[in-house]
């Protein structure tokens, strides 16, 4: 149990700082500070000694050195239950500093600001705060050490109630500490690398220091003999699937979180009204709707034996029609903006079904900046690629149309959906498309041409038509043979990136099929 009896306080950050120190002194406890914190502790009438009164030592060099002293040093680092310790404090006239209330300069919002200079950021550098941090960290058992106002509610609590801190409450305040002044100094390393010779910034630092906090242990991963945890971004972005309110149902697993995701970002890329069923992180149903219900019907017919067991998600709040249509199948997740209370009526009878509420970014559903991480990574062999994220947006007007045949307005709007759908499906991905709704969906093929049969297999079975259908393809057609098995499948016109050394010859099999076909520009490889 630690006694506290002194405390020191210096926070850049004053939100609740008033109220903790009025606890602090209505217990006693004598408070240190400096310059600034102190001025304000006056001003409200708390009484406080300045941490220059108390060492003796004027703050100096534009208040870079006011704390990086022995007698705050030593009165945070000195161990109680050693006896030469102690003797040695005492000879110093080293008094002990049984609390730490630091946070940190505003380093990350300061290099976050678009007109940062270097010089703006090396001032906010904190020296004396970490190195107090530390000092308050490292002798837990006897010091409680603050790093952020959501702290001092229940430390002051405790102190009311007991008159002194646990182990278990110092210890988890170090652990806070720790990870506060690890995150901190590799904010300041990550924006330090990024530096060319030439004073340039690379987006990509030369040293990237990975910051992430456990939201859950899992039962296990992908297969039941490997172990996993979820975690997330400190800062994550607006919208992402770590932001999401679990209403109901049982603990999501690795698998679950994986598709959630791949189900939640491809139907936040859509403005109009859409529904998305996705299984083993490929969609395999989309569709448009002008209510839940409609986008729903139209996404599940695409591939009902996929979607057994897969994942939902909406970009529109769900309500009772579309909650009893989704009950009858037996699904893993659903996730949707909101859901009306007739809704969650309805999945309430379906205990395991984990229903997940997440606000779409404000201002809509797609911009990237509003709703998506600016970059990608994926771990290989003792290493890590790094990438801005997949956020290109089509336009009409980036369109080509290469063949004799035009597409007609309608088929448009089918094929840029049907874009929209394959630069989430798993390359090699070839998408049928028509009404607003996919039709066939191939994915992760080797060959293209596969691909395309898949889809042709899979809008057989679910006895839709592929007359007259659009098909959306992630990559350039490598020979003309892909555009004959989507031709003999009834497509009328396909969007495709193009850059084939044999784009000529895949455009004459296209004029030659009577096929209307555009070109991006562009792909969406996804592996």
């Amino acid at each position: 149990m630690a006694t506290i009896q002194r405390a020191l306080i210096s926070v850049s950050d004053k939100t609740g700082i008033i109220e903790f120190a009025h606890s602090l002194h209505q217990l006693n406890i004598e408070i240190l500070s400096t310059g600034g914190t102190a001025k304000l502790f006056r001003e409200h009438h708390i009484p406080v000694i300045e941490v220059s009164d108390y060492t003796g030592f004027p703050e100096m060099l534009d208040g870079r050195v006011k704390t990086l002293h022995p007698k705050v040093h030593g009165g945070l680092l000195g161990r109680r239950d050693l006896p030469e310790h102690v003797a040695t404090m005492q000879a110093s006239d080293i008094p002990n500093i049984d609390m730490l209330v630091v946070n940190l300069y505003p380093f990350e919002a300061t290099v976050a600001k678009p007109d940062c200079r270097l010089e703006d950021a090396i001032e906010n550098i904190d020296i004396g705060g970490p190195a107090m941090l530390r000092s308050a960290a490292k002798n837990w058992k006897d010091v409680a050490v603050l790093t952020d106002a959501s702290q001092y509610a229940a430390v002051a609590d405790e102190l009311v109630n007991t008159g002194k801190l646990s182990e278990k409450t110092t210890f988890a305040l170090s652990v806070a500490a720790f990870n506060r002044v690890s995150n901190y100094d590799g904010a300041i390393s990550d924006y330090l690398s990024s530096f060319n010779e030439d004073g340039t910034r690379n987006p990509y630092p030369n040293q990237i220091n990975t910051r992430f906090t456990k939201v859950q242990d899992l039962r296990y991963g992908e297969n039941p003999h490997q172990t996993a945890a979820f975690y997330q971004d400190p800062c994550p972005a607006p919208g992402s699937l770590v932001t999401a309110e679990q209403l109901q149902g049982k603990e999501l697993s690795y698998n679950n979180i994986a598709d959630a995701d791949a189900a939640w970002e491809t139907v936040k890329a859509f403005d109009s009204k859409a529904c998305v069923i996705v299984k083993h992180a490929n969609p395999c149903g989309v569709a448009l709707g002008e209510t839940a219900l409609e986008a729903y019907q139209k996404a599940f017919k695409t591939d009902a034996t996929s979607a057994f067991g897969g994942i939902i998600a909406f970009n529109m709040p769900v309500d009772k029609a579309a909650a009893e249509a989704i009950a009858e199948q037996f699904l893993e997740v659903l996730i949707a903006p909101a859901y009306s209370d007739e809704a969650l009526a309805v999945f309430s009878a379906k205990k395991n079904v984990r229903v997940l509420k997440i606000a779409l970014p404000t201002g809509g559903s797609t911009p990237w900046e509003q709703g998506r991480n600016s970059h990608d990574t994926k771990r290989v062999g003792s290493g890590l690629l790094i990438q801005t994220s997949d956020i290109h947006e089509l336009q009409l007007t980036d369109l080509k149309v290469v063949t004799k045949l035009q597409p007609t307005p309608a088929q448009m709007q089918d094929l840029l959906f049907a874009w929209n759908v394959a630069k989430y499906v798993k390359s090699n991905a070839i998408v049928f498309c028509g009404n607003g709704m996919t039709l066939g969906v191939g994915a992760g093929q080797m060959s293209r041409v596969d691909s395309t049969k898949i889809a042709a297999i899979k809008a057989a079975h679910a006895g839709l038509s592929l007359q007259g259908a659009v098909v959306a393809s992630d990559a350039f057609f490598p020979f003309r043979d892909g555009v004959d098995v989507l031709a003999d499948a009834g497509a009328s016109c396909v969007i495709q990136p193009g850059g084939s050394m044999r784009d000529d010859e895949v455009i004459a099999a296209a004029d030659e099929r009577g096929l209307a076909m555009v070109m991006t520009g562009i792909r969406h490889f996804r592996h």
